[in-house]
């Protein structure tokens, strides 16, 4: 492979993980105010999915090559680079697409230094859903998504509560703070909610699943409760009086994205998370958070991971390991 290419993962058309596979690409290369980052690792997320099924482009301007976060080392600086950044430094981003390549250029802005103790594996699983988790609790509710949500709402005094399919996902949520869990597949969980919450209802609610939950998201939600959508994993089909019940609660409901959000929203929020939570990362903080990391992929078995996000077995993130 010369010196102007690289491998990143590929797919020719839309359908399962057996249309994945390592392509030879041209390389990037960084324009102004942009480095080149030399990718360690990246982490799998839901959109990865999405976009190789074909029902989530990358937004416009952003690559076609899979991958929304990445850590790694800089491996070139852009002209009117005015950062702090050298080459050679570890780092890790959030980005709109072209993590799962060895090389993908990134606004300066979107840096994030890698704190101290962590690996490079573990860093990779932090800015997608660390990000989100911050944004959906600090910026929009009032701080994988999950797993950082209940930390991130211990932290700022929060009582969370969580819903999983699966006993294993509710012990590693109580483990990482969750004060209660209910399992979706045995139980109602808005009814438990309700019990644990005296009647009350929750204050805020993160639901990444929508239109089959809607119910039960505004059962459980307390008066003038926050109701945040970011995904929509259990369809987008309403059926119900929703709004009639929401107005009832005096409930808001709020939808977020984070991968289609401008640079400048971006860099803002990656300042807040840099001075307010990353240094908790470190091993030296007394009030240590921890990205949880489920399952560690050489980037060849791109089909295998792919396979077993799908199984939705995972309980925390799954990580890819590029060629160095």
């Amino acid at each position: 492979m010369s010196s102007e290419n690289m491998l990143a993962v590929h797919f020719d058309k839309p359908g399962g993980p057996e249309n994945l596979y390592l392509k030879e690409v041209a390389k990037p290369s960084p324009v102004e105010s942009e480095v080149l980052l030399k990718v360690a690792a990246s982490a799998l997320n839901r959109a990865d999915l999405l976009q190789r099924q074909g029902q989530y482009p990358p937004p416009p301007g952003a690559s076609s090559i899979l991958g929304l976060e990445a850590s790694g080392h800089i491996a070139a600086l852009g002209p009117a680079c005015q950062g702090h950044w050298k080459i050679g430094d570890p780092v890790m981003v959030l980005l709109p697409g072209g993590g799962q390549a060895q090389y993908v250029t990134v606004p300066e802005g979107l840096l994030m230094p890698i704190p101290a103790g962590l690996t490079l594996s573990q860093a990779a699983a932090i800015p997608e859903a660390w990000l989100t988790a911050f944004q959906l609790l600090h910026l929009l509710g009032s701080s994988g998504v999950g797993t950082a949500a209940i930390q991130l709402a211990r932290m700022a005094g929060a009582i969370p509560l969580v819903t999983a399919g699966s006993q294993h996902k509710l012990q590693m949520a109580e483990k990482l703070g969750a004060a209660a869990g209910f399992n979706y597949k045995e139980e109602d969980f808005s009814k438990a909610t309700l019990k644990f919450t005296k009647g009350a209802g929750v204050n805020l609610i993160l639901d990444c699943i929508g239109g089959s939950y809607w119910e039960k998201n505004v059962n459980c939600l307390a008066l003038d409760g926050r109701w945040v959508l970011y995904g929509l994993m259990g369809g987008n089909d309403i059926n119900g009086p929703l709004l009639s019940k929401l107005l009832f609660k005096r409930g808001s409901l709020i939808t977020t994205l984070l991968r289609s959000r401008d640079e400048k929203y971006k860099q803002m929020l990656v300042e807040a998370f840099t001075k307010q939570i990353l240094p908790h990362f470190s091993t030296e903080s007394p009030q240590r958070l921890v990205p949880v990391l489920d399952r560690v992929y050489p980037v060849t078995a791109i089909q295998e991971a792919h396979a077993y996000m799908e199984s939705n077995k995972n309980v925390g993130k799954i990580v890819l390991e590029l060629p160095q």
